[in-house]
């Protein structure tokens, strides 16, 4: 009874403060409608200049194509190639094609001749991924039948059929819900309560240890889960997005990762003494396990020293399971090692963070 009377008075202060209920709100939408489209690895709107050497026929068709693909802006055409590169350096441009004279002449006659891709490297990716767009499609023209033969190479795409980005960003943020949730907000209450004295009031009570840290971490377990119920109804009614495989899965997945976050909130906040301290901390751990979790690109184009770090990342095992259920319709067993190694460093996580709470009494 200690404890429900304990977590009723966690509901009554979240319930109070200015803060939370502001979050709780908010956080959904963010997750849901904001997010998925921001974190996208996908190079668009990537601006080209071109350089007519040939004025042909064919140098003109290779143009309106490179204008009429999505993935390209069309800056219109320079007198030279050091004009073009002007814009590269004011960054007006981020790619530049130049087409050799004869090029009408010499793909006629079945040569290949040599086009001039140069790219803005400042911005590694956006100038990488843009030359290869770029050079997919002058080899089109360069190289017919090398397109042709490519073109009957059939792909068949078992999972996000339609390439879709979102399918496969929506279930990952869950971790950095889950992350926010249930490992900030209580490290962030029990730390305040700390700087008020008003944890002093039940360490003096005969309320044991495990009551204390119970009645403290369940209330955002459940706000925790509720919101990711609600972000999936949100992915649902805004995206068509649903579940592949069984949400029990997805659940039992959020449920050891949320003990994970909240035990390792409570043990920053055992070694904190101000709210400023465990900011601080919690977010040097947090960018550290969400960027190093395939998060945002595959941890397999990790260098091997980094790889290492992904077998004691929860956030890793986490993602990587709950994309297996959600994306891939995977069941019990296609998860059991990320669940095991979950439930094992949550378990870790948590005796530590038990063991070196003090009570005083």
């Amino acid at each position: 009874m200690t404890l429900k009377y304990l977590i009723e008075k966690e509901f009554l202060q979240m319930r109070r403060n200015s803060f939370i209920p502001k979050i709780i709100f908010v956080f959904p939408v963010m997750i849901m409608c904001v997010m998925p489209w921001v974190m996208n690895m996908e190079v668009k709107n990537i601006v080209v200049d071109v350089v007519d050497n040939d004025r042909s026929s064919t140098s003109r068709r290779l143009v309106s194509a490179i204008a009429s693909s999505p993935y390209f802006i069309y800056n219109g055409e320079r007198e030279s190639y050091n004009v073009a590169l002007q814009d590269i350096e004011h960054s007006d441009a981020d790619v530049v094609l130049v087409v050799p004279p004869e090029f009408d002449k010499r793909t006629a006659r079945g040569e290949r001749p040599q086009v001039l891709i140069a790219a803005n490297a400042v911005n590694g990716t956006k100038g990488s991924i843009g030359a290869s767009y770029l050079s997919q499609i002058v080899t089109a023209y360069v190289a017919p039948k090398a397109s042709a033969i490519s073109g009957k190479v059939q792909t068949l795409n078992l999972y996000n059929k339609h390439q879709n980005y979102k399918v496969f960003m929506i279930p990952a943020l869950m971790g950095i819900l889950l992350m926010m949730l249930c490992g900030f907000l209580p490290a962030l209450n029990i730390v305040g309560e700390k700087e008020k004295g008003t944890i002093e009031q039940i360490n003096v009570t005969p309320v044991s240890k495990w009551t204390f840290i119970l009645a403290k971490l369940i209330p955002y377990w459940i706000v925790g889960l509720l919101l990711m119920t609600v972000c999936f109804i949100l992915s649902w009614l805004v995206y068509g997005i649903t579940c592949q495989g069984s949400l029990a899965l997805v659940y039992l997945l959020a449920i050891v990762t949320a003990i994970f976050f909240s035990s390792f909130g409570l043990l920053v906040s055992n070694y904190s003494a101000t709210m400023q301290q465990a900011m601080l901390v919690m977010w040097f751990f947090v960018v550290i396990l969400m960027l190093l979790s395939g998060l945002f690109t595959p941890t397999r184009s990790m260098p091997d020293w980094a790889y290492i770090t992904t077998y004691v990342n929860p956030m890793h095992y986490f993602i990587d399971g709950i994309r297996t259920v959600f994306v891939r319709g995977g069941g019990f067993t296609a998860i059991a090692h990320q669940l095991g190694a979950l439930t094992l460093i949550a378990s870790v996580m948590a005796t530590w963070a038990v063991v070196s709470y003090k009570k005083n009494s």
